[in-house]
């Protein structure tokens, strides 16, 4: 690997455990400035101190964001947007570029691209040619990739997943994330068509921190590399707190017992 890749991969994986949390806070390009992303220097401070390995964001929101103080958290800058007022919501385009990215500082930069949707010829166009450019720079990519189109019929499916993953490695990204299919068994043949890190996405708000922290043990537990996950964590009663326990399990291997228990205690 490229040595600038391997160097910046260092600032949003553990090195000793080969594993991240990283916590995406884009969505007010899609849906607008929801719960949790008003102040966003509130909500990076919180998430970091809680150790997690890196924020996401679009190009702009650095300005908003850099504390300059408190615990330092690696910078992924994401260069794809679509919006939920658009009638072609899943086709996203390219809205930044990877000299963006290494102009801000950034450790990495994302893509998005949603398989089967009418655009995706486009989509996968557009990964290419950043995964290129990434080489050339040596800049991380991590790959968003979902099954989203009218031939869809499940986008958990595992088959459908353990393509989206596969896709995204053949195309040159460093880091993947996918859905979670719901169980260890069926994520593991996910995790096993794939010789680059596969970090699973939050999706819809949960229920409980322990239906999040048992899919972020679960995931693990079949050869994942972490988490990728926003809302759950940013909107959630005390995010801090939530990440270090999703830290203990993704990096110190607790149980999901035993990180629930952290949550238990006085709060911060």
């Amino acid at each position: 690997m490229n040595m600038g890749k391997s160097v910046r991969l260092e600032r949003i994986f553990n090195r000793n455990t080969g594993r991240s949390i990283i916590v995406p806070l884009d969505h007010g390009t899609t849906v607008g400035p929801i719960e949790g992303l008003v102040d966003l220097r509130s909500t990076v401070n919180k998430v970091a101190e809680g150790g997690a390995n890196a924020v996401l964001m679009h190009k702009g929101l650095p300005r908003c964001s850099h504390r300059g103080h408190g615990r330092d958290v690696g910078l992924i800058i994401h260069l794809s947007a679509s919006t939920t007022l658009s009638p072609f919501p899943n086709a996203k385009i390219l809205v930044g570029t990877v000299e963006d990215g290494i102009k801000l500082g950034a450790d990495a930069v994302s893509v998005h691209l949603n398989l089967g949707d009418e655009s995706e010829r486009d989509m996968l166009r557009d990964m290419g040619q950043v995964a290129s450019k990434c080489a050339e720079w040596g800049m991380p990519l991590l790959a968003m990739v979902y099954a989203r189109g009218p031939k869809v019929k499940s986008e958990w499916d595992p088959a459908t997943v353990a393509h989206c993953a596969r896709l995204a490695e053949e195309l040159g990204a460093d880091v993947i994330k996918v859905v979670y299919t719901g169980d260890p068994e069926s994520f593991s043949r996910v995790t096993e068509g794939c010789c680059i890190p596969i970090v699973i996405a939050g999706g819809p708000r949960m229920e409980s921190p322990r239906d999040i922290i048992q899919m972020a043990h679960d995931s693990v537990a079949a050869g994942g590399a972490g988490l990728s996950m926003g809302r759950n964590i940013f909107q959630a009663e005390n995010p801090t707190r939530l990440v270090q326990a999703l830290h203990a399990v993704v990096h110190m291997d607790y149980s999901v017992d035993q990180a629930l228990a952290l949550l238990e205690e006085p709060k911060l």
